[in-house]
């Protein structure tokens, strides 16, 4: 068995040359280098920016048929594909790509970049600075207009004047219609899952939550753990933030179903033992911690925060007329936390969106990542008029 990719506090690293092999432990991944640095939205730079990215199909020689899949919070390039040696889980949205499926690979050349800012393969907190030490504590604050920012200069290295779909769910869905506002002319149709065209009052206290958690960790050292040796990093605070996180993106009906009331299986909780749903949650929070890093999560956590696709246009209604894109834009019933009424704000404001589409899904703000074949339905509808 091959070994395993460089890992740092969780964060995967890319090799040294960022060159990819045959029978590299690292998988299908490739990588794209920025030799200029690239412009902050805080007034900064980031030097040296290297996005990892996974690729499905064959681009047509005039570039047309490219479909962009911006992923969300701790997914990563990974959306289709098995499990294996640079990918411990299989692909997020596997049922969605390949030959026959809805990104039908015989047809779409798909891209999936790893967020800036990410632990992934892409420029993040554990990965160099130019003095050889790691970011750390000191990477620089990002928004989503930054991490779109660097997805063009991948675009203009693949050769890809214009997006034939950009979709995305969640914070992929942030970027989506960043894509969109920002470029417009690259965008020829968009389709955006359970997100909003601002944060909310709301999701900014869930995620602060989870920041102070990961934080407060003694293991956290001011950001600066990556080298601190195996196990002493701020693997608990991520684990609440996991807990946090993920009890928001699912439904208190679906959780009631599923758990109820009822002991985990041969605990008492009386006596310290724990409810069903709270090893459940624990389950979740360790496979987080396997394969994340702290310190992006932080990092993109901000970087949610930070979304207001009005900001410095005028507000959301004149930013969101900039939308050129064939759109279609779709909520989950069930989702407490980006709930279906700012779907209906983005359908509202997008000159070509029709009425908000509704996923009906248990699963609350997971439905986008579970219900594959209604959002299957979307893409096709999407991509027929191509």
């Amino acid at each position: 068995m091959s070994p395993g990719p460089p890992t740092a506090g969780g964060a995967l690293l890319p090799p040294a040359t960022g060159a990819w092999r045959e029978g590299d432990p690292w998988g299908r991944r490739r990588w794209h280098h920025r030799a200029d640095p690239l412009p902050l939205e805080s007034g900064g730079t980031l030097p040296g920016v290297t996005l990892a990215y996974e690729t499905w199909g064959r681009l047509a020689p005039d570039g047309s048929n490219a479909v962009l899949v911006p992923h969300a919070l701790t997914g990563d390039s990974h959306v289709a594909g098995p499990a294996g040696p640079g990918h411990p889980t299989p692909g997020w949205w596997d049922a969605l790509v390949g030959p026959g499926r809805a990104l039908d690979t015989d047809r779409w050349f798909v891209v999936a970049p790893n967020v800036l800012g990410g632990c992934q393969g892409s420029t993040g907190p554990a990965s160099p600075r130019p003095d050889g030490r790691r970011w750390a504590g000191s990477f620089p604050r990002l928004t989503q207009r930054d991490q779109v920012r660097a997805e063009a200069g991948l675009a203009d290295a693949l050769g890809i004047e214009r997006w034939a779909l950009v979709i995305g769910g969640s914070m992929g869905g942030m970027r989506a219609l960043e894509w969109a506002v920002s470029f417009p002319p690259r965008v020829a149709a968009l389709l955006l899952l359970a997100c909003p065209a601002v944060a909310s009052a709301d999701q900014i206290a869930w995620a602060s939550a989870q920041i102070h958690a990961i934080r407060a960790d003694p293991h956290w050292r001011n950001g600066a753990y990556h080298d601190a040796g195996p196990g002493r990093g701020p693997h608990t605070g991520l684990g609440i933030a996991r807990r946090i996180a993920h009890t928001t993106y699912r439904s208190g009906e679906e959780l009631q179903a599923r758990f109820g009331h009822r002991p985990q299986d041969g605990e008492d909780p009386r006596a310290g033992g724990r409810y069903q749903v709270e090893s459940y949650l624990d389950h979740q929070a360790a496979k987080l911690v396997g394969r994340f890093d702290a310190g992006s999560y932080v990092v993109l956590c901000e970087a949610m925060n930070a979304h207001d696709i009005g900001r410095g246009r005028g507000g959301t209604r004149p930013a969101l007329a900039r939308v050129g894109a064939r759109t279609l834009v779709a909520g989950v019933d069930s989702d407490r936390l980006y709930p279906i009424g700012q779907q209906e704000e983005l359908a509202a404001g997008i000159p070509s969106a029709d009425a908000v589409r509704r996923l009906s899904s248990p699963f609350g703000h997971d439905g986008f990542l579970i219900e594959t074949g209604q959002v299957a339905a979307l893409v096709r509808e999407l991509l027929g008029t191509v």
